[in-house]
């Protein structure tokens, strides 16, 4: 990213799978579906975004860069995304899952080497994508990042130095962990363009993407439209309240506010 960039737009995507079969990729269950596109709407988001997509490192041309990031390292990432982004000259973040490396529906070793080496970035989304690694010790903060960080190493043979949050799941402790793991680049899910700090780590927020969300909404968001961005900020921060209320209502508001499309 330029030196001078104070702000970023990053967006999140999951899987992108085939004819509806939101099971074949990446994690098993509606919660995880919900962030799953069908190719041919992911096709129509791609065909929405006007600018350029930039990489994390790249010569960062863009006073605004755009990044596509992608959680988890479900197997669509090479049969539907990767194509997708190399038919239009571009590349992506890919972030992954390292316990579930080799597993079903997810990347191979082979495959992730494969696509660090046709252009994508290549980051942790932690071992074991934790239900809510802000609740984690710190000893197993450090597992989290270390070793994800250090197996993407041993496969790619290259320096890792990017990664994304785990189920939004953010904190002080997470980040300061990440930082120290060497990862100099931390995704977020809060939807925000500022560009934040810990320790030696840029924070960089993302805008979610998530099944049936219309095209139009993620390519507004890329050509940096305000509305769409301030509609995720308002429902992000209501949901970090019901977050931190007890009892953990989230759960019921998260159901509601993705039945309303939010």
């Amino acid at each position: 990213m330029p030196a001078r960039a104070s702000r970023v737009i990053a967006l999140m995507y999951h899987d992108v799978v085939t004819n509806g079969a939101f099971g074949s990729s990446g994690f098993a269950g509606e919660d995880a579906a919900i962030y799953k596109l069908d190719r041919v709407q992911f096709a129509r988001h791609l065909d929405g975004i006007g600018v350029t997509p930039e990489l994390v490192g790249g010569p960062g041309t863009a006073r605004v860069p755009v990044y596509l990031t992608f959680d988890d390292g479900g197997v669509s990432f090479i049969t539907n995304v990767a194509p997708m982004l190399e038919d239009r000259g571009w590349r992506g973040h890919l972030f992954i899952t390292t316990d579930r490396v080799g597993t079903p529906g997810f990347l191979t070793a082979e495959q992730v080497r494969e696509l660090a080496s046709r252009g994508h970035v290549v980051g942790s989304h932690s071992c074991s994508h934790p239900r809510r690694i802000s609740s984690c010790s710190p000893d197993q903060l450090r597992h989290e990042w270390q070793d994800s960080v250090r197996l993407l190493e041993d496969l790619t043979g290259a320096s890792v130095t990017t990664g994304s949050v785990p189920g939004g799941f953010y904190s002080d402790a997470v980040g300061l962990a990440a930082a120290d793991a060497g990862i100099r680049v931390l995704f977020t899910s809060e939807p925000t363009t500022r560009v934040g700090h810990v320790g030696d780590c840029l924070l960089l927020g993302r805008y979610g993407i998530w099944r049936d969300m219309p095209p139009a909404i993620s390519g507004a968001i890329a050509d940096g439209a305000r509305l769409p961005r301030w509609k995720q900020s308002f429902w992000w921060t209501a949901k970090k309240l019901a977050k931190a209320i007890p009892g953990d209502p989230y759960a019921k508001l998260r159901t509601t506010l993705l039945g309303r499309g939010q």
